[in-house]
């Protein structure tokens, strides 16, 4: 399987990411102690969610590591059919040492794990942003403002960041991720010349 991996940003091995899954199957999916475990209704879409990964230690890894897992699944299931051209991508591009593998064993931990760990759950796309600051907000924002986005569950997926929502579904993939990326590109622009790290 080919995955669609667009990348912003050159040498910093932190960041923050959006992934495009596709979910095969209508699913009535418990994510975790989200809503006291109650389960919510997942149609069959195209889904977004924004994440980040910002470890400070020189030598990590954290983005490469943070996304190999989310395309890992848990126990003996099988991974995102996309896991090892991530993998590979991931190293040639210096995200990542010749050392980085998937982990050897996956809890389930975040909200959207739930959803990863589905095997009618696919993992299609992943947007990645090399910048050593958080801009989860920024693009949960981005994503919340555009016609082409529906919320699934306020809150969902954003267990550490207060007031969002990181998990969306998509009307039309294609529209929505060409105004998602440009909209990255001016965020970008906008932290350096505010001359953020």
């Amino acid at each position: 399987m080919t995955i669609q991996i667009h990348c912003f940003g050159r040498s910093s091995r932190q960041g923050t990411y959006a992934l495009f899954i596709h979910l095969a199957k209508e699913l009535n999916l418990a994510f975790g102690k989200f809503h006291q475990g109650r389960t919510i209704r997942l149609n069959p879409d195209t889904y977004l969610y924004v994440g980040s990964a910002l470890g400070k230690s020189p030598r990590s890894m954290p983005l490469a590591r943070r996304l190999v897992r989310h395309a890992s699944r848990s126990g003996s299931k099988p991974p995102h059919k996309a896991r090892e051209e991530l993998i590979r991508y991931c190293r040639q591009h210096g995200l990542a040492e010749q050392t980085l593998q998937a982990p050897s064993e996956k809890k389930q931990r975040w909200h959207i794990d739930y959803l990863l760990d589905s095997e009618h759950a696919e993992i299609t796309g992943i947007t990645i942003i090399r910048f050593p600051a958080r801009l989860e907000t920024a693009l949960s924002d981005m994503a919340l403002a555009s016609e082409e986005t529906f919320i699934v569950a306020r809150g969902l997926g954003a267990q550490d960041t207060g007031n969002s929502t990181h998990l969306y579904g998509i009307r039309d993939p294609d529209t929505f991720r060409h105004a998602f990326e440009t909209g990255i590109e001016k965020i970008l622009n906008r932290q350096n010349d505010a001359g953020s790290p």
